[in-house]
């Protein structure tokens, strides 16, 4: 059976006034940093602005805590942070640390997989 990756949804708050440069920042992110972030074992990584400065950010990973260790091992990681976490509202640490998780309540892949599991054995005790 094949394990499903890990799925990371994150919240920061920016600072409203420095929406401008962040987004700059962004585009593009410094290629060491980008290499860092796949060498993590991080993929599908997304950032997304809401209204008055709520990012959101999704990624997904086979193991989380390696991810995130391997990450703070990272010079290139540190001097990213440092660089970010003026951007942030409220936040104590570097922001790839230090964001609010928030929990999966819904995955459509997952449920449908789960449907299809409860009819197959539905199905086979007829």
């Amino acid at each position: 059976m094949t394990r499903q990756p890990q799925r990371v949804c994150f919240q920061l708050q920016i600072e409203p006034e420095l929406l401008d440069e962040y987004i700059r920042r962004h585009s593009p992110v410094w290629p060491e940093m980008l290499a860092e972030i796949a060498a993590s074992g991080r993929r599908n990584y997304s950032l997304f602005l809401g209204d008055g400065g709520r990012l959101i950010g999704y990624y997904e990973t086979d193991d989380d805590d390696a991810a995130q260790a391997y990450l703070a091992a990272s010079p290139v990681a540190a001097r990213w942070e440092a660089e970010m976490s003026r951007f942030f509202v409220g936040l104590q640490g570097r922001p790839d640390q230090a964001s609010t998780p928030l929990t999966e309540i819904f995955n459509l892949h997952d449920q449908l997989a789960a449907s299809v599991a409860t009819t197959d054995t539905t199905e086979s005790t007829r």
